[in-house]
């Protein structure tokens, strides 16, 4: 299968591990992964903030980019951007009164998938072959768990890595705090919530704590490095393209 890698902002700007990893464990499975050099922002800051008009042109510029990728399917190492691509870029399209678009980001929409998503419901695989010697747990982010529904394909993957031992994270649905924006909007009520989710986190015994979504693992593991905290904060991309000791 031919497949288009939406590589997300903050994979390109901060967190290129996530996105490394999943051409790494998607060409390891035999797949051809393609990266559109044309790709930029998908707009779910501007839209999330209420800046409809100015996300028009970056919806506009995704759906391009990726209809003319010539690609089976695209695929993004964050549940959060998948969501903003599958509900929000047809919506924005047509507050801008542009049917066209909107049918066009539908198309695009559907055939794009979170990693886990990808793997389990397109690609038909739980076993990777991956192998990560660690006590992990997993954050289940709330795009994810709530926008995709991707349920438990993520601890699906996990559960066949070798060498991993996955336990438990108490009040895993509860969500870290992070948000986006809402974390600089409302930051006494942000700090809350991750002091909760940081709690849990360390109480659950695991050396690391994994994710979907760069965004979430940043706000975690950032109140985790200020504790001091050895645990550390690694994407789900990261632990399935590992196969040796890291």
């Amino acid at each position: 299968m031919r497949i288009a890698l939406f590589a997300t902002c903050l994979a390109d700007a901060m967190f290129p591990k996530a996105a490394i990893a999943t051409v790494e464990l998607l060409e390891r499975l035999g797949h051809q992964v393609a990266f559109p050099q044309g790709q930029t922002c998908c707009g779910q800051m501007h839209i999330n903030t209420g800046y409809l008009t100015q996300a028009t042109d970056l919806v506009r510029q995704h759906v391009d980019v990726f209809e003319g990728s010539g690609c089976d399917v695209v695929v993004a190492p964050s549940g959060s951007c998948v969501g903003s691509v599958r509900h929000q870029h047809a919506m924005v399209a047509r507050r801008a009164h542009d049917d066209a678009l909107a049918q066009r980001a539908e198309a695009v929409a559907a055939r794009t998938y979170e990693l886990s998503e990808l793997l389990v419901d397109v690609l038909g695989v739980t076993d990777v072959g991956a192998y990560y010697p660690h006590r992990v747990t997993y954050h289940p982010t709330c795009h994810s768990l709530r926008l995709l529904r991707v349920g438990d394909k993520p601890l699906q993957l996990l559960r066949q890595v070798r060498g991993l031992t996955l336990v438990e994270l108490v009040e895993a649905e509860t969500c870290c705090g992070f948000g986006g924006t809402f974390a600089i909007k409302n930051a006494d009520t942000s700090t809350a919530m991750l002091a909760d989710k940081m709690s849990a986190v360390i109480a659950s015994g695991a050396e690391v704590c994994t994710a979907g979504d760069s965004s979430c693992l940043m706000h975690i593991g950032g109140g985790l490095s200020r504790m001091r905290s050895p645990v550390r904060t690694v994407h789900l991309a990261e632990i399935l393209a590992s196969t040796e000791i890291r």
